[in-house]
């Protein structure tokens, strides 16, 4: 699923490069094309393959680790012992 999801994205922006595209509605255009590309390399793997790339036995939910993180809980907030401080003003 990541892969395709990045695929799009890669899509989106390379076409969104070769369009110059300026402002939101041919930012979306180009979204759309960008999606497109990686819905049909979806498709076309499932096919040839015979299995689906999104099913139930590889839904995560929302009971990954990462989702029910509190902040303090996270490497590097600005709760724990060396983390990112905000700067002092001068």
């Amino acid at each position: 699923e990541l892969i395709f999801t990045m695929l799009g994205e890669a899509s989106t922006t390379e076409i969104a490069k070769r369009k110059d595209a300026q402002g939101f509605q041919q930012n979306k255009t180009a979204a759309k094309e960008g999606g497109t590309v990686a819905g049909n390399a979806r498709r076309e793997l499932e096919v040839k393959s015979g299995t689906p790339v999104v099913s139930k036995t590889n839904y995560l939910g929302t009971t990954d680790a990462a989702a029910t993180l509190s902040v303090s809980e996270i490497p590097n907030s600005r709760n724990q012992p060396g983390g990112t401080k905000p700067e002092k003003k001068k």
